[in-house]
Protein backbone atom coordinates (compact mmCIF):
# COMPACT_ATOMS: atom_id res chain seq x y z
CA UNK A 1 0.00 0.00 0.00
CA UNK A 2 1.34 3.86 -0.91
CA UNK A 3 1.59 6.19 1.23
CA UNK A 4 0.40 8.51 -1.30
CA UNK A 5 -2.99 8.54 -2.68
CA UNK A 6 -3.85 8.16 -6.29
CA UNK A 7 -5.13 11.43 -7.97
CA UNK A 8 -7.72 9.68 -9.85
CA UNK A 9 -8.90 7.51 -6.36
CA UNK A 10 -12.86 8.27 -5.98
CA UNK A 11 -13.70 11.34 -3.32
CA UNK A 12 -15.78 9.21 -1.42
CA UNK A 13 -17.00 5.81 -0.61
CA UNK A 14 -20.81 4.40 -0.56
CA UNK A 15 -22.18 3.26 1.95
CA UNK A 16 -21.98 -0.63 1.89
CA UNK A 17 -25.44 -2.01 3.21
CA UNK A 18 -25.57 -4.76 5.15
CA UNK A 19 -25.82 -8.07 2.99
CA UNK A 20 -27.54 -10.28 5.61
CA UNK A 21 -26.04 -13.85 5.64
CA UNK A 22 -22.38 -12.99 5.27
CA UNK A 23 -19.86 -11.60 8.19
CA UNK A 24 -15.90 -10.46 7.39
CA UNK A 25 -12.84 -10.01 9.70
CA UNK A 26 -9.60 -9.03 8.95
CA UNK A 27 -6.42 -9.54 10.75
CA UNK A 28 -2.33 -8.62 10.98
CA UNK A 29 -0.37 -11.88 10.40
CA UNK A 30 2.89 -9.57 9.14
CA UNK A 31 2.96 -12.29 6.00
CA UNK A 32 5.03 -9.06 4.56
CA UNK A 33 3.39 -5.62 5.37
CA UNK A 34 3.85 -4.66 8.97
CA UNK A 35 1.23 -2.55 11.20
CA UNK A 36 -1.56 -3.23 8.55
CA UNK A 37 -4.23 -6.01 7.76
CA UNK A 38 -2.97 -8.58 5.68
CA UNK A 39 -5.88 -11.61 6.16
CA UNK A 40 -9.30 -11.40 5.42
CA UNK A 41 -12.33 -13.73 6.53
CA UNK A 42 -15.68 -13.98 4.60
CA UNK A 43 -17.47 -16.38 6.55
CA UNK A 44 -21.11 -17.26 4.81
CA UNK A 45 -23.51 -18.26 7.48
CA UNK A 46 -25.27 -20.79 5.69
CA UNK A 47 -23.07 -22.51 2.50
CA UNK A 48 -23.48 -19.66 -0.27
CA UNK A 49 -24.06 -20.43 -3.90
CA UNK A 50 -20.81 -19.50 -5.85
CA UNK A 51 -19.06 -18.92 -9.03
CA UNK A 52 -15.52 -17.55 -10.20
CA UNK A 53 -13.43 -16.68 -13.11
CA UNK A 54 -9.56 -17.26 -13.13
CA UNK A 55 -6.72 -16.63 -14.55
CA UNK A 56 -6.20 -18.11 -18.15
CA UNK A 57 -1.92 -17.74 -17.02
CA UNK A 58 -0.22 -21.30 -17.72
CA UNK A 59 1.38 -20.93 -14.50
CA UNK A 60 -1.54 -20.39 -12.29
CA UNK A 61 -1.16 -19.94 -7.77
CA UNK A 62 -1.89 -22.55 -6.15
CA UNK A 63 -4.94 -20.91 -4.74
CA UNK A 64 -6.36 -20.36 -7.98
CA UNK A 65 -6.22 -24.58 -8.53
CA UNK A 66 -7.58 -25.20 -5.11
CA UNK A 67 -10.15 -22.38 -5.97
CA UNK A 68 -11.22 -24.34 -9.36
CA UNK A 69 -11.12 -28.02 -7.55
CA UNK A 70 -13.37 -26.33 -4.93
CA UNK A 71 -15.62 -24.45 -7.54
CA UNK A 72 -16.75 -27.82 -8.94
CA UNK A 73 -19.03 -29.09 -5.58
CA UNK A 74 -20.61 -25.36 -5.88
CA UNK A 75 -20.97 -24.17 -2.18
CA UNK A 76 -19.27 -21.56 -0.01
CA UNK A 77 -18.66 -21.55 3.49
CA UNK A 78 -15.70 -19.17 3.75
CA UNK A 79 -13.44 -17.31 1.66
CA UNK A 80 -9.51 -16.89 3.21
CA UNK A 81 -7.75 -14.18 1.48
CA UNK A 82 -4.14 -13.15 2.20
CA UNK A 83 -2.03 -10.08 0.70
CA UNK A 84 1.75 -9.71 0.82
CA UNK A 85 2.44 -13.47 -1.08
CA UNK A 86 0.88 -15.03 -3.82
CA UNK A 87 2.06 -18.41 -3.62
CA UNK A 88 2.50 -18.54 -6.89
CA UNK A 89 5.77 -20.49 -8.54
CA UNK A 90 5.97 -22.72 -5.24
CA UNK A 91 5.09 -25.97 -6.09
CA UNK A 92 4.49 -28.65 -3.84
CA UNK A 93 5.40 -26.61 -1.13
CA UNK A 94 1.94 -23.74 -2.43
CA UNK A 95 0.02 -26.69 -2.62
CA UNK A 96 0.36 -27.89 0.86
CA UNK A 97 0.02 -24.35 2.00
CA UNK A 98 -3.86 -24.44 0.61
CA UNK A 99 -3.94 -27.77 2.10
CA UNK A 100 -3.37 -26.73 5.25
CA UNK A 101 -5.34 -23.24 4.88
CA UNK A 102 -8.07 -25.15 4.12
CA UNK A 103 -8.22 -27.76 6.48
CA UNK A 104 -8.24 -25.11 9.67
CA UNK A 105 -10.46 -23.07 8.18
CA UNK A 106 -12.70 -26.54 8.09
CA UNK A 107 -11.48 -26.78 11.89
CA UNK A 108 -12.68 -23.17 13.18
CA UNK A 109 -15.78 -23.04 10.92
CA UNK A 110 -16.81 -27.25 11.07
CA UNK A 111 -17.82 -27.80 7.17
CA UNK A 112 -16.40 -29.30 4.36
CA UNK A 113 -12.96 -28.44 2.50
CA UNK A 114 -14.83 -27.83 -0.61
CA UNK A 115 -16.23 -25.24 0.71
CA UNK A 116 -13.34 -23.52 1.40
CA UNK A 117 -12.27 -21.07 -1.38
CA UNK A 118 -8.82 -19.55 -0.86
CA UNK A 119 -6.95 -16.24 -2.88
CA UNK A 120 -3.05 -15.05 -1.85
CA UNK A 121 -1.94 -11.97 -3.29
CA UNK A 122 1.60 -10.70 -3.57
CA UNK A 123 5.27 -11.82 -4.56
CA UNK A 124 6.03 -14.57 -6.27
CA UNK A 125 7.82 -17.56 -6.14
CA UNK A 126 8.23 -16.55 -2.15
CA UNK A 127 6.56 -19.94 -0.12
CA UNK A 128 3.94 -18.91 2.35
CA UNK A 129 3.93 -20.19 5.77
CA UNK A 130 0.10 -20.81 6.42
CA UNK A 131 1.13 -21.01 10.19
CA UNK A 132 1.72 -17.06 10.17
CA UNK A 133 -2.24 -16.70 9.85
CA UNK A 134 -3.83 -19.82 9.99
CA UNK A 135 -4.46 -19.87 14.38
CA UNK A 136 -5.86 -16.51 13.71
CA UNK A 137 -9.16 -18.38 12.10
CA UNK A 138 -11.09 -18.94 15.43
CA UNK A 139 -10.71 -15.47 16.42
CA UNK A 140 -11.91 -14.60 13.13
CA UNK A 141 -14.59 -16.22 13.09
CA UNK A 142 -15.68 -15.01 16.67
CA UNK A 143 -15.52 -11.69 15.77
CA UNK A 144 -16.25 -11.44 12.03
CA UNK A 145 -19.33 -9.21 11.54
CA UNK A 146 -21.37 -7.96 8.69
CA UNK A 147 -20.40 -4.22 8.29
CA UNK A 148 -16.73 -4.95 7.07
CA UNK A 149 -16.32 -3.63 3.78
CA UNK A 150 -14.11 -1.26 3.95
CA UNK A 151 -11.78 -3.07 6.11
CA UNK A 152 -12.32 -6.30 4.10
CA UNK A 153 -11.04 -4.13 1.07
CA UNK A 154 -8.15 -2.29 2.80
CA UNK A 155 -7.05 -6.24 3.86
CA UNK A 156 -6.62 -7.64 0.16
CA UNK A 157 -4.27 -4.63 -0.78
CA UNK A 158 -0.45 -4.86 -2.14
CA UNK A 159 0.61 -1.78 -3.90
CA UNK A 160 -2.92 -0.35 -4.19
CA UNK A 161 -3.28 2.95 -2.65
CA UNK A 162 -7.06 2.91 -1.77
CA UNK A 163 -9.40 0.16 -1.23
CA UNK A 164 -12.13 -0.51 -3.54
CA UNK A 165 -15.96 -1.29 -2.87
CA UNK A 166 -18.86 -0.70 -4.76
CA UNK A 167 -22.50 -1.70 -4.15
CA UNK A 168 -25.80 -1.83 -6.09
CA UNK A 169 -29.80 -2.52 -4.93
CA UNK A 170 -32.02 -3.53 -7.37
CA UNK A 171 -35.30 -5.64 -7.92
CA UNK A 172 -35.22 -8.96 -8.22
CA UNK A 173 -39.32 -10.08 -8.84
CA UNK A 174 -40.43 -7.03 -6.66
CA UNK A 175 -37.77 -7.76 -4.31
CA UNK A 176 -35.24 -5.38 -3.25
CA UNK A 177 -31.80 -7.08 -3.38
CA UNK A 178 -28.20 -5.90 -2.83
CA UNK A 179 -24.89 -6.64 -4.53
CA UNK A 180 -21.94 -5.68 -2.92
CA UNK A 181 -17.92 -5.84 -4.14
CA UNK A 182 -14.70 -5.39 -3.11
CA UNK A 183 -11.29 -5.68 -5.29
CA UNK A 184 -7.82 -5.11 -5.07
CA UNK A 185 -5.46 -4.68 -7.95
CA UNK A 186 -2.60 -1.85 -9.17
CA UNK A 187 -0.29 -3.72 -10.94
CA UNK A 188 0.33 -6.69 -13.12
CA UNK A 189 -3.07 -5.82 -14.63
CA UNK A 190 -4.15 -7.07 -18.19
CA UNK A 191 -7.19 -8.32 -19.80
CA UNK A 192 -7.61 -11.80 -19.92
CA UNK A 193 -10.41 -12.96 -17.36
CA UNK A 194 -10.20 -10.70 -14.35
CA UNK A 195 -6.78 -9.73 -13.62
CA UNK A 196 -6.77 -8.85 -10.07
CA UNK A 197 -8.68 -9.99 -7.09
CA UNK A 198 -12.97 -9.35 -6.78
CA UNK A 199 -15.36 -10.75 -4.68
CA UNK A 200 -19.07 -9.63 -5.28
CA UNK A 201 -21.91 -11.16 -2.86
CA UNK A 202 -25.74 -10.48 -3.23
CA UNK A 203 -28.82 -11.71 -0.86
CA UNK A 204 -30.62 -12.83 -3.83
CA UNK A 205 -31.31 -16.49 -3.99
CA UNK A 206 -29.52 -17.67 -7.39
CA UNK A 207 -28.52 -21.01 -8.02
CA UNK A 208 -24.63 -21.18 -8.57
CA UNK A 209 -24.91 -22.44 -12.26
CA UNK A 210 -26.96 -19.38 -12.97
CA UNK A 211 -24.43 -17.57 -11.14
CA UNK A 212 -21.66 -18.38 -13.09
CA UNK A 213 -23.60 -17.96 -16.48
CA UNK A 214 -24.07 -14.51 -15.35
CA UNK A 215 -20.65 -13.77 -14.12
CA UNK A 216 -18.73 -15.38 -17.46
CA UNK A 217 -20.79 -12.83 -19.14
CA UNK A 218 -20.20 -9.69 -17.25
CA UNK A 219 -16.32 -10.09 -17.13
CA UNK A 220 -16.13 -9.06 -21.15
CA UNK A 221 -17.31 -5.61 -20.14
CA UNK A 222 -15.25 -5.03 -17.29
CA UNK A 223 -12.12 -6.74 -15.96
CA UNK A 224 -11.80 -8.28 -19.33
CA UNK A 225 -11.57 -4.72 -20.78
CA UNK A 226 -9.17 -3.27 -18.63
CA UNK A 227 -5.63 -3.04 -18.67
CA UNK A 228 -3.05 -1.37 -16.55
CA UNK A 229 0.35 -2.97 -17.97
CA UNK A 230 -0.51 -5.69 -20.62
CA UNK A 231 0.67 -8.44 -17.46
CA UNK A 232 -1.56 -11.30 -16.68
CA UNK A 233 -1.63 -12.25 -13.53
CA UNK A 234 -0.70 -15.51 -12.11
CA UNK A 235 -3.23 -15.53 -9.49
CA UNK A 236 -6.54 -13.79 -11.28
CA UNK A 237 -9.53 -14.69 -8.92
CA UNK A 238 -13.12 -13.21 -9.20
CA UNK A 239 -15.98 -14.61 -7.47
CA UNK A 240 -20.03 -14.46 -6.74
CA UNK A 241 -21.37 -15.26 -4.07
CA UNK A 242 -24.97 -15.62 -3.22
CA UNK A 243 -26.32 -16.06 0.37
CA UNK A 244 -30.40 -16.46 -0.63
CA UNK A 245 -31.46 -14.54 2.04
CA UNK A 246 -33.40 -12.52 0.40
CA UNK A 247 -35.72 -15.17 0.64
CA UNK A 248 -36.47 -14.32 3.70
CA UNK A 249 -38.37 -11.33 2.23
CA UNK A 250 -40.54 -13.15 -0.37
CA UNK A 251 -37.72 -13.14 -3.12
CA UNK A 252 -38.35 -16.73 -5.28
CA UNK A 253 -35.28 -18.53 -5.72
CA UNK A 254 -33.83 -18.16 -9.31
CA UNK A 255 -32.39 -21.66 -11.15
CA UNK A 256 -32.72 -21.06 -14.49
CA UNK A 257 -30.53 -18.33 -16.74
CA UNK A 258 -33.32 -17.27 -19.03
CA UNK A 259 -35.57 -16.06 -16.08
CA UNK A 260 -36.59 -13.11 -17.24
CA UNK A 261 -36.44 -11.53 -13.59
CA UNK A 262 -33.10 -11.64 -14.17
CA UNK A 263 -32.30 -8.33 -16.77
CA UNK A 264 -32.49 -6.29 -13.89
CA UNK A 265 -29.83 -7.94 -12.01
CA UNK A 266 -27.41 -8.65 -14.36
CA UNK A 267 -27.59 -4.85 -15.51
CA UNK A 268 -26.62 -4.07 -12.29
CA UNK A 269 -24.21 -6.92 -11.62
CA UNK A 270 -22.23 -5.49 -15.06
CA UNK A 271 -22.21 -2.10 -13.80
CA UNK A 272 -20.98 -2.94 -10.04
CA UNK A 273 -17.94 -4.87 -12.05
CA UNK A 274 -17.32 -2.55 -14.32
CA UNK A 275 -16.95 0.12 -11.66
CA UNK A 276 -14.68 -2.14 -9.23
CA UNK A 277 -12.64 -2.66 -12.88
CA UNK A 278 -12.53 1.17 -13.35
CA UNK A 279 -10.84 1.69 -9.85
CA UNK A 280 -8.41 -0.79 -10.27
CA UNK A 281 -7.33 0.97 -13.66
CA UNK A 282 -7.61 4.64 -11.55
CA UNK A 283 -4.89 2.93 -9.14
CA UNK A 284 -2.64 1.74 -11.76
CA UNK A 285 0.58 1.84 -10.41
CA UNK A 286 1.73 5.70 -10.57
CA UNK A 287 -1.08 6.69 -12.68
CA UNK A 288 -2.01 10.17 -13.28
CA UNK A 289 -4.56 9.85 -16.34
CA UNK A 290 -7.32 7.53 -17.00
CA UNK A 291 -7.93 6.65 -20.90
CA UNK A 292 -11.61 5.54 -22.42
CA UNK A 293 -10.55 4.15 -26.15
CA UNK A 294 -13.37 3.07 -28.32
CA UNK A 295 -12.96 1.52 -31.50
CA UNK A 296 -15.66 1.61 -34.21
CA UNK A 297 -16.58 0.39 -37.67
CA UNK A 298 -14.10 -2.60 -37.08
CA UNK A 299 -15.18 -5.52 -38.70
CA UNK A 300 -16.33 -6.92 -35.80
CA UNK A 301 -17.09 -6.57 -31.80
CA UNK A 302 -14.17 -8.78 -30.92
CA UNK A 303 -11.73 -7.61 -33.87
CA UNK A 304 -12.34 -3.98 -32.27
CA UNK A 305 -11.39 -4.92 -29.02
CA UNK A 306 -8.30 -6.34 -30.01
CA UNK A 307 -7.26 -3.03 -31.71
CA UNK A 308 -8.58 -1.38 -28.68
CA UNK A 309 -6.28 -3.41 -26.54
CA UNK A 310 -3.03 -3.09 -29.12
CA UNK A 311 -3.79 1.01 -28.16
CA UNK A 312 -4.03 0.69 -24.84
CA UNK A 313 -1.22 -1.73 -23.75
CA UNK A 314 0.97 0.96 -26.08
CA UNK A 315 3.86 1.90 -23.65
CA UNK A 316 4.55 4.68 -26.39
CA UNK A 317 0.71 5.44 -26.17
CA UNK A 318 0.80 5.35 -22.57
CA UNK A 319 3.96 7.45 -22.20
CA UNK A 320 2.48 10.20 -24.14
CA UNK A 321 -0.80 10.22 -21.98
CA UNK A 322 1.71 11.05 -18.93
CA UNK A 323 3.64 13.81 -21.13
CA UNK A 324 0.24 15.11 -21.93
CA UNK A 325 0.78 14.52 -25.72
CA UNK A 326 -1.67 14.15 -28.16
CA UNK A 327 0.31 11.87 -30.31
CA UNK A 328 -1.75 10.54 -32.69
CA UNK A 329 1.24 9.07 -34.72
CA UNK A 330 1.42 6.19 -32.20
CA UNK A 331 -2.10 5.45 -31.87
CA UNK A 332 -1.72 4.80 -35.95
CA UNK A 333 0.98 2.44 -35.13
CA UNK A 334 -1.07 0.76 -32.32
CA UNK A 335 -3.98 -0.08 -35.05
CA UNK A 336 -1.30 -1.23 -37.47
CA UNK A 337 0.30 -3.58 -35.45
CA UNK A 338 -2.93 -4.75 -33.89
CA UNK A 339 -3.17 -8.12 -36.53
CA UNK A 340 -7.00 -6.97 -37.58
CA UNK A 341 -8.08 -5.78 -40.73
CA UNK A 342 -7.38 -1.81 -41.13
CA UNK A 343 -7.01 0.88 -43.76
CA UNK A 344 -5.03 3.98 -43.76
CA UNK A 345 -6.72 5.88 -45.71
CA UNK A 346 -10.22 5.54 -43.78
CA UNK A 347 -8.87 5.75 -40.29
CA UNK A 348 -10.13 8.95 -38.47
CA UNK A 349 -8.77 9.66 -34.55
CA UNK A 350 -10.48 12.13 -31.95
CA UNK A 351 -8.62 12.72 -28.33
CA UNK A 352 -11.98 14.16 -26.36
CA UNK A 353 -13.93 16.29 -29.20
CA UNK A 354 -10.64 17.18 -30.97
CA UNK A 355 -10.68 15.30 -34.53
CA UNK A 356 -6.77 14.90 -34.86
CA UNK A 357 -6.77 13.03 -38.24
CA UNK A 358 -8.89 11.68 -40.49
CA UNK A 359 -8.81 10.12 -43.89
CA UNK A 360 -5.21 8.45 -43.18
CA UNK A 361 -3.81 11.93 -42.62
CA UNK A 362 -3.82 15.03 -40.25
CA UNK A 363 -6.89 17.07 -39.90
CA UNK A 364 -6.77 20.21 -41.94
CA UNK A 365 -8.62 22.26 -38.50
CA UNK A 366 -6.12 20.55 -36.25
CA UNK A 367 -5.04 22.62 -33.48
CA UNK A 368 -2.11 21.87 -31.52
CA UNK A 369 -3.00 24.19 -28.74
CA UNK A 370 -6.80 22.83 -27.94
CA UNK A 371 -5.23 19.09 -28.09
CA UNK A 372 -2.57 19.69 -25.52
CA UNK A 373 -4.82 21.42 -23.55
CA UNK A 374 -7.04 18.61 -23.75
CA UNK A 375 -4.43 16.53 -22.74
CA UNK A 376 -3.97 18.35 -19.46
CA UNK A 377 -7.36 16.42 -17.99
CA UNK A 378 -7.04 13.52 -15.84
CA UNK A 379 -10.03 11.56 -18.11
CA UNK A 380 -8.50 11.33 -21.98
CA UNK A 381 -11.04 10.22 -23.77
CA UNK A 382 -9.41 8.62 -27.47
CA UNK A 383 -11.70 7.22 -30.40
CA UNK A 384 -10.54 5.62 -33.40
CA UNK A 385 -12.78 5.54 -36.33
CA UNK A 386 -11.28 2.45 -38.58
CA UNK A 387 -14.19 2.68 -41.64
CA UNK A 388 -14.72 -1.42 -42.18
CA UNK A 389 -17.98 -2.20 -40.42
CA UNK A 390 -19.79 -2.17 -37.63
CA UNK A 391 -17.62 -3.26 -35.03
CA UNK A 392 -17.71 -1.53 -31.68
CA UNK A 393 -15.49 -1.99 -28.57
CA UNK A 394 -14.61 0.14 -25.28
CA UNK A 395 -11.55 -0.18 -23.19
CA UNK A 396 -9.76 1.51 -20.81
CA UNK A 397 -6.03 1.91 -19.24
CA UNK A 398 -3.74 4.32 -17.45
CA UNK A 399 -0.82 6.65 -18.27
CA UNK A 400 2.88 5.09 -17.50
CA UNK A 401 5.02 7.03 -15.58
CA UNK A 402 8.52 6.80 -14.01
CA UNK A 403 6.76 6.35 -10.60
CA UNK A 404 5.87 2.35 -12.24
CA UNK A 405 9.24 2.04 -12.99
CA UNK A 406 9.94 2.67 -9.14
CA UNK A 407 7.02 1.06 -7.94
CA UNK A 408 8.38 -2.15 -9.93
CA UNK A 409 11.90 -1.84 -10.03
CA UNK A 410 12.17 -2.74 -6.12
CA UNK A 411 8.95 -4.67 -5.61
CA UNK A 412 10.77 -7.34 -3.74
CA UNK A 413 13.15 -5.54 -1.61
Amino acid sequence: MSSTVSPLAPKHYPAMPVITGVRMATAEAGIKYKNRTDVLMMVFDTPASVAGVFTRSKCPSAPVDFCRESLKHGTAKAVIVNSGNANAFTGKKGRETTTATAKAACEALGCETHEIFLASTGVIGEPLDAGKFSHLFGDMNARADNNGWLEAAKAIMTTDTYPKVATETVLLGGVPVTINGIAKGAGMIAPDMATMLSFVVTDAPIASDVLQGLLSKAVDSSFNAVTVDSDTSTSDTLMLFATGTAAERGAVAVTALDDERLAEFDRALRKLLKNLALQVVRDGEGARKMLEITVKGAVSDISAKRIGLSIANSPLVKTAAAGEDANWGRVVMAVGKAGEPADRDRLAISFGDIRVAVDGERDAAYSEAAASDYMKGEDILITVELGMGEGTATVWTCDLTKEYVAINGDYRS
